[in-house]
């Protein structure tokens, strides 16, 4: 497998350690999302992903794009060691943890809403990173009080195993982390970063390790 993938870009992340986690090997194709505009909005990426978005999971006569819909693939193909629990509400529950970070923290502090925040808007770099940082924290919050309110008391997300609300937690820990957010009201989600940091397929995931690191 190939996966077109930008070392910082927190859904790369997520299925890299996805893969790792599954024990999947995989070829890192890297797309350089700041280079020359964007490596992602050439010709020649948008033959292979027309949303000109990363990360793509390519086989030999199949390509699969959106982080989630990659994670689940995954999943589904291989089943052991698992991410979603068996039990159905469990599995709701996960997925909406996930949700959270994919839905409605990630998507307001894309590369393209910066872009456009600092263009057609005229955001300063200041306002940009603030923006970054209103709506990460105000997102990482809700799920630190939705982990509370569960009673959560496990080494993870949910109890001791790693679960997919764990590899889209870490990634965007990681993220706000970059920008300077203020992490103090979340030491659940923080603890949890750094148990799950201790494991090698988060490890061997972490934009640091990757060949394209800068």
């Amino acid at each position: 497998m190939k996966l077109y993938s930008y070392f910082r870009s927190s859904a790369a992340f997520r299925v890299r350690i996805a893969l790792n986690f599954k024990g999947v090997a995989y070829e890192t194709v890297p797309v350089h999302l700041l280079k020359g505009g964007g490596e992602q909005l050439s010709e020649q990426f948008r033959r292979v992903n027309p949303q000109a978005l990363v990360p793509v999971l390519q086989g030999d006569d199949w390509t699969l794009t959106q982080s989630l819909a990659i994670i689940e693939y995954l999943e589904e193909r291989f089943a052991q060691p698992a991410l979603l629990p068996e039990d159905p509400l469990e599995r709701a529950q996960v997925r909406s943890i996930a949700l959270v970070v994919a839905c409605d923290i990630h998507p307001l502090n894309n590369l393209r809403v910066l872009r456009y925040l600092a263009g057609p808007i005229g955001a300063d770099e200041q306002a940009r990173s603030a923006w970054q940082r209103h709506w990460i924290e105000l997102g990482l919050h809700r799920i630190e009080q939705d982990l509370a309110a569960r009673g959560q008391g496990g080494r993870f997300a949910f109890g001791d195993r790693v679960s997919l609300a764990d590899l889209m937690i870490v990634p965007q820990v990681f993220n706000a982390r970059r920008v300077g957010c203020d992490l103090q009201p979340m030491p659940m989600l923080t603890a949890i970063c750094d148990r799950c940091m201790q494991l090698d397929a988060f490890a061997r995931a972490q934009p640091s390790a990757q060949p394209d690191a800068e």
